[in-house]
């Protein structure tokens, strides 16, 4: 009976890791260099964690999570990057490279969040769990937000009678509307309530210490939740660059489809990527361009306490405090 119950809790805590990933996978990462300020030019990505936030400074890693006691954890690895180097820092390789960097770190420190926020009581995830949950979460993307809007252009398609230029747009439009649909739905589960309220406190968090404000929870909280280089609207952008490349290669079996999909996504991610920087660099100009796709962030985020301002203001010292 003891091993019955163990494995029912270990099935409900991958169950949980594989919904946080797929829900953290879609929205939230950011990283890019940091406008002007009076600070000096440090670039600066988060992400939202379990209980907590993660920041990436020049040189480390920043975690900073909330136990059940009340008490902040915090922690601190290299953060050293391939794009520093050639020739992963060529622009639109840098972008790809870029993005999986900060989801293999950032799948790292959901682990460890999910330990810490469940305390030492709890059955901690082992790495067989966490890669299970990995590999069904990537499987679940694909198959939710590549192959499913192809099969209903297919429909569409065929049903309306459309041109091939219009198929792809059908396709890229019903793979924005499921991608929304989705955010939308999970933001009503309250443990991802919670996990976006920590991502718009790191957003907040970045913002005042790009304005060059004091990083206190109270200026903090004055902040908009809202970040130009938030994942949210960087996939957004993937979408709609992906229906302009994938119309250039032309039509093709269901496989050929697929395949092509999955092997161009580097370089749709690559170019979305060199997009998102240079908006951020064009200032209000780019705000401009960007307010579409910025507008979904009032969905990935939720305003924060102060107390979850507190954790990303310790994820962001422990990224920056020199050695």
């Amino acid at each position: 009976m003891r091993k019955k119950i163990m494995k029912v809790n270990r099935f409900n805590k991958l169950s949980l890791s594989l919904t946080r990933f797929f829900a953290l996978s879609l929205g939230l990462w950011a990283q890019s260099a940091a406008p002007e300020s009076k600070r000096p030019k440090i670039p600066i990505g988060g992400q939202a964690v379990i209980e907590g936030v993660l920041m990436r400074g020049p040189e480390f890693w920043g975690l900073a999570v909330r136990q059940p006691n009340g008490e902040i954890f915090k922690d601190r690895w290299s953060g050293g990057s391939r794009t520093m180097s050639y020739p992963w820092k060529l622009p639109f390789l840098r972008g790809f490279v870029s993005m999986i960097e900060m989801m293999g770190v950032g799948f790292r420190a959901l682990g460890r969040s999910a330990e810490i926020a469940l305390g030492e009581s709890e059955e901690k995830l082992t790495k067989k769990d966490l890669c299970v949950a990995f590999i069904v979460g990537v499987t679940a993307v694909v198959g939710l937000f590549i192959a499913l809007p192809m099969w209903l252009s297919e429909v569409a398609a065929n049903f309306f009678e459309l041109s091939g230029a219009a198929r792809n747009a059908a396709e890229g439009l019903i793979r924005g509307l499921i991608f929304v649909g989705h955010v939308a739905v999970i933001g009503l589960w309250g443990e991802i309530r919670q996990v976006f309220r920590y991502h718009g406190a790191e957003h907040k968090t970045i913002n005042a210490f790009e304005n060059n404000l004091d990083l206190t929870p109270q200026s903090v909280a004055t902040q908009s939740r809202i970040h130009p280089r938030c994942g949210t609207s960087f996939l957004l952008i993937v979408i709609l660059i992906g229906i302009v490349v994938f119309s250039a290669i032309g039509r093709g079996g269901l496989l050929w489809r697929i395949g092509s999909r999955v092997l161009l996504l580097p370089l749709v991610i690559g170019i979305s990527f060199e997009i998102i920087r240079l908006a951020s660099k064009l200032r209000l100009a780019g705000i401009i361009f960007m307010s579409p796709m910025l507008s979904l962030q009032y969905l990935t985020t939720r305003e924060p306490d102060a107390g979850q301002i507190e954790v990303a203001l310790a994820s962001l010292d422990s990224a920056l405090t020199e050695v």
